[in-house]
């Protein structure tokens, strides 16, 4: 059975997951990957890689685990060269946390040296690999990427588009996929579009990355994105897109790429992300009014909700919170006795600012509950007289199984209380969400064309909030049982 990666109990939030950076055309491209990487770093924090290759289709790469700047020292990347490369940083949604499951995955294989990182979840990866192994396929990592590797090592094709255009309608889910081979970068999206993958340019060479902030770190100018079903192939004489699928189907793009995944300065899915969750606070104040004297955010994806919230009520915005920001993957502690929290460790209240004063705190959701307890519990040690707390999405009542590391659906609060329980949980005043509806208006205040918007549910996946699977069907049950026996 494959391993996975279970949430901590002490872990109230959503964690970060996948992001991919690739190059192609730059005689610098291993230190322009690293800081891509670099600038997608929120999106994972457990593990990073780069390959890289020449013209000569020869590849090469370093991988290991820990932070970019951890494990890519200045001896590391002397070593990488060449003209080419993609990286990837992980956050462990399926594997566990070794360093043989970190990306890209590099191999040789009958199409030659390979290398493959995925952003997204394969929702049928577990039925094809006891069907590869079945057929004496030997896996030396347990994530659903190797998966991929396989299918294509046994297409029988000659050229890796060929190999890919007869793999990809086998594999279900979602996957924004980096390939680098035989001189080529080749940048895949699912038909559901479920996780973002942008085009950009930097001088002659092409760019492809998960978010537009990695673009802005190295002056690269976007372009465009890569489209549901779409396989853009780059090599030396430039760039052609071709589709995979017979027939799109209708866009089901991850509604929390907005809510909290995407960094606030990033583009995705055409919606500038900070605007988006301003909008939310504003909305949010406009069904969810409150008696207060300040306003502030958990940060840091609380933060542009909260000031919505400001603007939109005329209440003084505040940061409550000091953010350490280097508290690292591990925090050593010399004793059991001596534990702290790591709320503690990251949040330190501010409490000349809390006493005796009444409070609206703003996150982006609610998904245990046990960090919004303890963020309470802290504000009113601090003297808050009242606390009331607001989150900037609806109830996160079901599991994830495209891409982002949520529990299994007796571990999400607003699965089985309503939202009076949570709030007497929670120890809150009151408490207040956005509905489905409110969250789509606020990505429909983004768009620029509003003829997007005669699809259902506004080309969003919602499954988190209202248990609709794009994909899954009666697979979900199946789902819920393997997150239960991780």
């Amino acid at each position: 059975m494959r391993e996975s990666r279970i949430m901590k109990p002490s872990e109230g939030t959503l964690r970060d997951y996948c992001g991919l950076f690739g190059i192609l055309g730059d005689a610098d491209a291993p230190y322009l990957t690293y800081q891509g990487l670099y600038s997608l770093q929120h999106r994972g924090q457990e593990g990073a890689g780069i390959v890289t290759g020449g013209a000569d289709g020869r590849l090469s790469g370093s991988r290991g685990l820990g932070l970019v700047v951890e494990h890519f020292t200045e001896a590391r990347l002397r070593k990488l060269t060449g003209d080419r490369a993609i990286g990837h940083v992980r956050y462990s949604t399926v594997g566990a946390n070794h360093r043989r499951n970190v990306q890209p995955l590099l191999v040789q294989c009958a199409l030659g040296q390979l290398a493959i990182g995925h952003n997204g979840t394969l929702v049928n990866a577990l039925e094809l690999r006891n069907e590869l192994e079945s057929a004496g396929a030997i896996f030396r990592t347990s994530i659903d990427t190797e998966v991929i590797i396989h299918l294509l090592a046994r297409s029988g094709q000659a050229r890796i588009e060929d190999a890919l255009l007869q793999v990809l309608p086998r594999i279900d889910g979602a996957f924004s996929l980096l390939v680098l081979c035989q001189g080529k970068m080749i940048a895949i999206r699912d038909p559901y579009g479920f996780r973002p993958l942008k085009l950009a340019r930097l001088g002659k060479a092409f760019v492809v990355a998960s978010e537009t902030c990695a673009f802005d770190l190295i002056g690269a100018e976007y372009l465009r994105v890569v489209e549901p079903g779409e396989m853009v192939v780059i090599d030396d004489q430039g760039m052609r897109s071709m589709q995979f699928t017979p027939a799109k189907p209708e866009p089901k793009r991850c509604i929390f790429e907005l809510i909290y995944l995407a960094r606030p300065d990033s583009v995705i899915f055409d919606r500038a992300v900070h605007r988006f969750r301003h909008r939310c606070g504003q909305i949010l104040a406009q069904h969810h009014p409150r008696e207060a004297d300040l306003v502030m955010p958990v940060p840091d994806s609380g933060n542009f909700a909260a000031l919505g919230y400001a603007d939109a009520s005329g209440i003084r915005y505040t940061y409550g919170f000091i953010r350490n920001h280097y508290v690292g993957r591990t925090f050593i502690q010399p004793s059991q006795s001596q534990r702290v929290s790591s709320l503690k460790l990251k949040l330190s209240p501010v409490p000349q600012l809390f006493e005796g004063k009444r409070l609206v705190v703003i996150d982006d959701s609610i998904v245990r509950g046990n960090t919004s307890r303890r963020i309470i519990e802290t504000l009113r040690q601090a003297g808050a007289r009242e606390v009331h707390f607001l989150a900037a999405s609806p109830p996160y009542r079901f599991p994830c199984y495209y891409g982002v590391d949520t529990p299994i659906s007796k571990n999400l609060i607003a699965a089985h209380k309503s939202i009076e329980e949570i709030r007497e949980h929670l120890g809150a005043d009151s408490l207040g969400y956005l509905t489905i509806e409110q969250v789509l208006q606020a990505a429909r205040r983004e768009l620029k064309n509003e003829e997007d918007f005669d699809i259902h549910r506004q080309g969003f996946c919602v499954a988190c909030f209202d248990g609709s699977y794009p994909t899954l069907g009666e697979k979900v049950v199946e789902k819920e049982m393997l997150q239960s026996r991780r």
